[in-house]
Formats: C-alpha cells, structure tokens, sequence
C-alpha cells in the first residue's frame, strides 16, 4: 500500500457541488480533513456534503481564484476538479465557445494553483491534483476541444511537477475514464441541423451515452483521487476506467494510429485511414 500522509490537512475540492467533486469532498471529511469545496454559487449547493464548507469560485472569473484563496488560508491540497464537458464539430463550434473552454478548464485551474502555489512553496509542502480525462492521452473526434483542454492542463501538471518538486510540491495528474455520473446531461454539444458532420456525431454521442451508462461510478474514481493526492510520493499520473492499465501499455507499444483507430471504434466510429 502506498503511504500516505497523516494528520488532518485542509483541502480545497473545486466543483464539489456534485459528481466526482462531491465523492472525493465527502472521503476527505470521512479521512479527517478540513474540506473546502467550490461552487459558483455555495449558497445554493442543493445537496451539501457534511463537514464541507463552501467558497465561491468562477473558473471563468480569474480573479475568484485569490478570492477563494483568501477566505481557505493555506491549503494543503489543490483538487482542481471543476470544468466542463462538450462535444460537436470542430467546424461548428464558434471561437467564443472555444475561448470558454479553455478559460474554465485550463486558465481557471491555472490561476488557482498560482494562488495556492507560494504559500506551499514557503511551507515547503503541498500538492495539486489536475483531475483530466483520459480523451487527453486517447483523443477522439468530435470530442476536439475538450481533449485538447484536458491535455493542455496535464502537460502544465507535468512541466509544473519538477519547477516546484525542490520545495516539497507535489503536482499530480489523474485521468477519469468513462464516468457514470451523468455529466453527458450536461455536455454542451455544437453540431448544426445540416452539418456535414451530424450522421457520425450522432454515432458517436449514441455510443458515448452508453459507455457512460456502464462507467465507473463517482465514489469509486473519487477513491483514486484521493489516493493520489494524499500519497506521500504520488506518481506523475493516474488512471481508472476504460481498462485504463491494459490501454496505456497499448499507447506504449503500439504504433500511434492503430490506437487512434482502436480509440474510434470504442466510440462508434468505423476505422478510416487518414
């Protein structure tokens, strides 16, 4: 077993409101911790977790971030959790959109962990837990943007790992697989009425809505959350879902292509050579 460390910690959970947020805020109370979990709007978190105090924080508000920062105090460990989840055409997705993404799935986690960063580094201890997506290492069309946001916040966790490693931070990538918490209810999906790309999105949206039936749950990828950022000498990543160990030693030996053929057909989509 991996050690972990002892004593209680204060831990901030961004998107601790529901799905993964919640199960991993909910096992750090039960560890002994002192859990603070965002939302954008904490006074109107409809099913609180017991123990947890709510902050605000806007990925999309920058500014939030000190904000948030200011009202924890020194937090021990950073679960930058919240984002959001979309699907469509490349082609029919609007650039306004696109900035949006990346504002609250990458700008929004970066401007956090800048904050919490300095008094780690003076503390000499801390650590930050980038919850990705495996579409970051397995991309997949028609999921374009978000893969993309998702690989540019592990290759952030991976460059920051050795920049703060000298003052005992630790940074940590962990990357869900297919999650049954319902998140494809909240997916926002850019594909047009006419678009040339709707017969095979609509493909992959039917298999994806039934890979995720069957996904993993929340508690269960909230326990390797945890795991990872409580363990004493985390790893640089992590992984569950989707056979995850089986298919990153494919990504290792396999030639590049056959696994972005093997990645579409997962997701519905028929192998077609570039």
């Amino acid at each position: 077993m991996t050690a972990q460390k002892s004593g209680a910690l204060t831990v901030l959970v961004t998107g601790a409101s529901s799905g993964i947020g919640a199960e991993v805020a909910r096992q750090m109370v039960a560890a002994g911790h002192d859990v603070y979990g965002t939302s954008r709007n904490p006074d109107t978190v409809k099913d609180p977790v017991p123990g947890v105090t709510y902050v605000r924080l806007d990925n999309a508000d920058y500014s939030s971030a000190a904000e948030c920062v200011a009202a924890v105090g020194e937090v021990d460990v950073l679960i930058n959790n919240a984002g959001e989840s979309a699907a469509g055409a490349f082609e029919d997705t609007p650039m306004d959109a696109v900035e949006h993404l990346f504002a609250v799935n990458v700008f929004g986690p970066v401007a956090l962990t800048k904050a919490v960063l300095p008094g780690m580094r003076q503390r000499r201890r801390g650590t930050v837990v980038m919850v990705g997506s495996m579409l970051a290492s397995f991309p997949v069309a028609f999921r374009t943007n978000y893969a993309a946001t998702k690989a540019a916040l592990k290759g952030y966790a991976m460059a920051l790992r050795r920049e703060v490693a000298p003052y005992g931070v630790h940074v940590v990538t962990v990357e869900p697989g297919t999650i049954a918490t319902g998140i494809g209810d909240r997916r926002t999906i850019h594909i047009g009425d006419d678009s040339p790309y709707r017969a095979e999105y609509e493909t992959l949206a039917a298999a994806t809505r039934a890979n995720e039936d069957k996904g993993i749950s929340a508690t269960a990828m909230a326990k390797t959350v945890v795991d990872a950022a409580l363990a004493e000498q985390p790893k640089p990543l992590y992984a569950r879902g989707n056979r995850a160990p089986i298919v990153f030693a494919l990504q290792r030996l396999a030639p590049r292509q056959l696994v972005l053929d093997l990645t579409a057909r997962v997701h519905g989509l028929a192998r077609i050579r570039p």
